[in-house]
């Protein structure tokens, strides 16, 4: 599958370049933003952090607001920032909706009418984008993790979540942790997969959670780091239920796992992200062993 550069520049030492190609998955020209940190002019290959995006945003947004650059680059860990849903494909809904549609992919695979043949973002995430750069690029796909903002930290925890032996470790800021309970997810699982509210557990983090738990198929090696902002907007009224994924930890008697940090002020944007950037390339550097 062949690749176009659309823009590079240099950052940190290392290369920041958007790439476009052709999805065999979401069936349109996807783009994304990859970091490539100093270490691979010396032929080595790298750990590799996938950095997903919120509502409205594009594979842009994280890249040029984060702050990512220098942590990244002192521990030699390439980042990619994938776009957040399928793009002009001729589906007139997806122009009139924030929460369903254009930036709204929500990272699963629909299954309703319109959606089902280009809303595919989990199979895209988990399947082709890794081979993708995998067989373009010098990374190493024993050492990858996951983290994300918002709709991006629903998409880390439920894709960590369903897929514990391809992640070293997750992260979110701003996660929304219930989506199943969120209006923003009321609102999209009903067009994506529809009115069968059983289809929706397998995309909503507290769900998975319970489930997995109770199973006894949860690893115990992995800390999950979830940072949330007190002035978050949509903390109250609750669009993330964050506070249900605080109580279900406790229930589940997994307090030992979750770093669950509460920030006095702190919003649900960029100027939080770029605030504890750091603390969280940390957090995904010691579980990659760089």
């Amino acid at each position: 599958m062949s690749l176009t550069t659309v823009q590079q520049v240099k950052h940190f030492g290392g290369t920041l370049t958007k790439y476009s190609h052709e999805s065999s998955t979401t069936q349109c020209t996807m783009r994304f933003n990859l970091f490539l940190p100093r270490a691979v002019e010396q032929h080595a290959k790298v750990p590799l952090l996938y950095c997903l995006g919120g509502l409205t945003a594009t594979e842009d947004n994280f890249p040029q607001k984060s702050g990512f650059g220098a942590k990244a680059a002192e521990h030699g860990i390439a980042l990619v920032f994938p776009d957040t849903s399928p793009r002009n494909v001729g589906v007139a809904e997806a122009e009139d909706d924030n929460c369903v549609g254009y930036s709204a992919g929500f990272y699963l695979n629909a299954t309703q009418a319109p959606w089902e043949k280009n809303w595919r973002m989990y199979d895209y995430i988990v399947k082709e984008l890794p081979q993708l750069l995998e067989n373009n690029f010098p990374i190493d796909p024993s050492r990858t993790s996951i983290m994300g903002h918002s709709m991006g930290g629903h998409g880390a925890l439920t894709i960590f979540l369903k897929n514990q032996d391809r992640y070293k470790s997750v992260s979110a800021f701003a996660p929304i942790t219930n989506l199943s309970r969120s209006p923003w997810g009321l609102h999209a699982l009903s067009r994506y997969l529809g009115e069968d509210r059983s289809t929706w557990a397998e995309y909503d983090a507290v769900e998975l959670l319970k489930h997995l738990a109770g199973e006894k198929k949860l690893r115990n090696d992995v800390n999950f780091l979830i940072d949330q902002g007190t002035g978050d907007e949509y903390l109250n009224p609750d669009h993330l239920h964050t506070y249900d994924l605080v109580e279900t930890v406790k229930k589940l008697g997994l307090t030992s796992q979750f770093d669950i940090r509460f920030h006095d002020g702190y919003s649900h944007g960029y100027y939080t992200i770029s605030t504890f950037i750091n603390d969280h390339i940390e957090h995904h550097a010691k579980a990659l062993g760089v």
